[in-house]
């Protein structure tokens, strides 16, 4: 007599498709937040500008926040439907998406390996690179064993190890979504840094147009209402957060300072570049919280005025 194959009714299937989704999503942020977390403790010496850290950090957590939920509660759903009805082990989109799971798990352990082995050949394995690798590894070494047993039917015999083992992943999932929090602070300080960035690249644009104007006129501007450029359309920026002017004071033929407010103290990094004018990104803009003035003196041999044709 033959066995009537199990049908797959599109309940199944979409869960099973968003389960896989909503795990590959999952891994992928874990090991990138993991990956964050090395970067800060052992720290790329090439990196010097910008922020490393908080934009990868931050897609990360929204991801775990969403995907890694999403992923538990269907995969939950897809055992009580198999300690239901048990033949739903055999329908084929169940089969198929697991088998492409572990061939792409296992597929990427050996290349970490063969990675790891041949970095390590040349000499140039380094604790930061190990613990990245070790981190793809033993995530996708989880994942692994986790659908092995999942072929087998171990989860839906043992309810209360798979409760247990969901548990615990979830535990340090949240362990690293929390600990992320004191890297990046809070959603309001981010909101403030950004304001800061922008008041850092305000100052950058003035100064350069500081620079220009001297160039051209041989004299800095007595105020700022001096800059403004009707033909090339500039016009002093005004602070986004406050709306107030920026603090504009000639200090001498070829000196002066421009001030902010701002909201925080600089993180550790070296400036923020324009696209304007890459010969300034290495001025130094580091801030304090609160009013900070930066004292500039235009150098002639390195900014010489332009000459001017009769």
């Amino acid at each position: 007599m033959d066995t009537v194959k199990p049908k797959t009714t599109p309940k199944d299937f979409f869960l099973w498709l968003g389960a896989m989704v909503a795990l590959y999503i999952s891994a992928v942020s874990f090991i990138l937040l993991s990956h964050q977390y090395i970067d800060i403790w052992f720290p790329n010496e090439m990196i010097m500008y910008g922020d490393p850290y908080s934009g990868p950090i931050r897609f990360a957590i929204a991801s775990l926040l969403v995907m890694f939920p999403l992923f538990v509660w269907m995969l939950r759903m897809i055992h009580q439907d198999i300690r239901k009805v048990p033949e739903k082990k055999e329908i084929w989109v169940r089969r198929w998406l697991v088998f492409i799971t572990l061939f792409i798990a296992g597929l990427v352990m050996a290349i970490d390996v063969i990675i790891l082995i041949n970095s390590y050949l040349q000499g140039d394995l380094s604790i930061r690179f190990a613990l990245k690798a070790g981190v793809v590894f033993a995530v996708l070494a989880g994942v692994f064993s986790y659908f092995i047993e999942e072929l087998r039917g171990t989860w839906e015999r043992k309810a209360g190890l798979s409760v247990a083992i969901g548990g615990v992943v979830s535990l340090v999932v949240a362990i690293a979504v929390v600990s992320s929090f004191l890297i990046i602070g809070s959603p309001e300080s981010a909101r403030l840094m950004k304001f800061d960035d922008q008041k850092v690249a305000d100052l950058q644009n003035i100064q350069w147009q500081i620079v220009s104007f001297w160039q051209t006129k041989e004299t800095l501007p007595e105020s700022m209402d001096e800059l403004k450029d009707p033909i090339g359309g500039f016009v002093p920026p005004l602070d986004t957060q406050t709306g107030a002017s920026y603090t504009y004071e000639r200090t001498s033929d070829a000196s002066f300072k421009l001030c902010a407010v701002f909201n925080m103290p600089s993180r550790d990094t070296a400036g923020v570049s324009t696209p304007m004018r890459p010969d300034l990104s290495n001025e130094n803009w580091q801030h304090a919280e609160g009013e900070v003035c930066f004292d500039r003196t235009i150098d002639p041999e390195r900014y010489p005025p332009y000459k001017k044709t009769i």
